[in-house]
């Protein structure tokens, strides 16, 4: 226990320096911690604690997406809401798709571990972009789309996930209607804890007037929700996303007021706004360490390069087609908008803890996990760091892009 406690007081002592060493040299953080950790594990200089899929799915998760759901803001979110749910859905089905088929007929993987390494690195990490845009001051339509979209692509990719899995570990017999049912039972299943946690936490809360207990229902909220679902095989990233969206967008009324105390409406997002920023110090210091210390000498080069290009190009055919759809309507998507949605769309925290997650029955299990791990640490390091001069080069960074009004209706 002495040991654990040390290892993570090291951790949070570390992620701290590297925050303010990287304010001073207006580097994003999230990518000063990979660098760092990966230097640690390199040197090894110390002994961080092991990245497992518990820790990334029962401890990371919850509080970023609660955090990130918490934030979005409804009447915003409404506006564009064509655009992002077909991003979010249609999008990650077609990038699904087209990794998926490219592996099996590019790279002669076999069918199952196609579909359950397509389902995985489909999703946007919100944890990166979000992290990366709070860095550059990023604001106004673009800040919402790609938050938005990487949020609920989240909840996506893991129902796709789970049901490849499950077709992968059923030897690829299961039937159409047998996937149908799943599908709708994954979605509906967490949906419906999502919602029931949030308005349970908004009754429970109207019963105190003392912050902290407000604090601690919100808490048992995101991690509860998950937790349910997840026991009962359902999505559990989409009833934190579900209860967090309610919980955030609830509004008094001149007939009912507001469920949280003035303090606790106060503290409600500086609370989950540290509570992620402990979890992104902690996660991204270990993805440093573990991608720096994963054997990549058991494939060759191409491999990952390949899988790396596939995994673009997916990304590619994910956003530029949809945002033709749109591009005679209000919803219309900016050729600049269009190319940060491409090209910062990071990976990262929930890609590693579904990879994490697979059994070793999985066909090709090691080799996935391995091309997982390059394909987030470019990510997070190449397309990280490039990010900043391609908002400044497009103009999306300060006052010029706050100041960008939002398509008329």
């Amino acid at each position: 226990m002495s040991e654990t406690l040390q290892q993570v007081m090291g951790v949070l002592a570390i992620a701290m320096l590297v925050a303010m060493l990287a304010r001073r040299l207006r580097l994003p953080y999230t990518i000063g911690l990979v660098l760092v950790g990966g230097l640690l594990a390199w040197s090894g200089a110390r002994r961080l604690p092991p990245l497992t899929s518990e820790l990334l799915y029962y401890l990371i998760l919850p509080p970023l997406l609660f955090e990130a759901s918490l934030t979005l803001r409804w009447k915003d979110l409404k506006r564009d809401l064509a655009p992002v749910l077909s991003l979010a859905v249609l999008g990650t089905v077609a990038a699904m798709a087209v990794v998926a088929v490219a592996l099996v007929w590019l790279m002669d993987w076999p069918v199952a571990s196609a579909l359950v390494f397509a389902a995985l690195i489909s999703a946007t990490d919100p944890v990166a972009i979000i992290a990366m845009f709070k860095d550059n001051g990023v604001h106004g339509r673009l800040r919402l789309l790609v938050e938005s979209e990487s949020l609920l692509n989240d909840a996506a990719a893991a129902v796709l996930f789970a049901l490849a899995l499950a077709f992968a570990l059923a030897g690829g017999r299961l039937t159409g209607a047998h996937m149908l049912w799943e599908l709708v039972r994954i979605v509906g299943g967490g949906a419906l804890i999502g919602a029931g946690f949030g308005f349970a936490v908004i009754l429970a809360a109207r019963g105190t007037t003392e912050h902290l207990v407000e604090l601690t229902l919100t808490a048992i909220g995101a991690f509860g929700s998950f937790l349910l679902a997840e026991h009962f095989h359902d999505s559990g990233v989409l009833a934190t996303v579900t209860a967090g969206l309610i919980i955030g967008n609830y509004r008094p009324t001149e007939q009912r007021g507001d469920f949280l105390t003035e303090k606790g409406r106060e503290f409600l997002i500086d609370f989950w706004d540290f509570a992620a920023f402990l979890a992104n110090s902690l996660v991204f210091l270990l993805i440093g360490a573990r991608v720096a210390a994963s054997p990549y000498e058991q494939h060759s080069w191409k491999v990952y390069a390949g899988v790396l290009a596939i995994t673009l190009a997916a990304r590619a055919v994910s956003v530029y087609p949809l945002a033709a759809l749109f591009s005679r309507s209000r919803w219309r998507i900016s050729q600049g908008e269009q190319f940060v949605l491409w090209w910062g769309g990071l990976r990262g925290a929930l890609a590693l803890a579904l990879v994490l997650s697979l059994p070793s029955r999985v066909p090709l299990r090691d080799e996935i996990v391995l091309v997982t791990f390059f394909c987030v640490a470019f990510s997070i390091v190449v397309q990280g760091l490039t990010m900043p001069p391609v908002l400044r080069k497009l103009g999306f960074l300060g006052a010029r892009h706050e100041q960008q009004p939002h398509p008329q209706q």
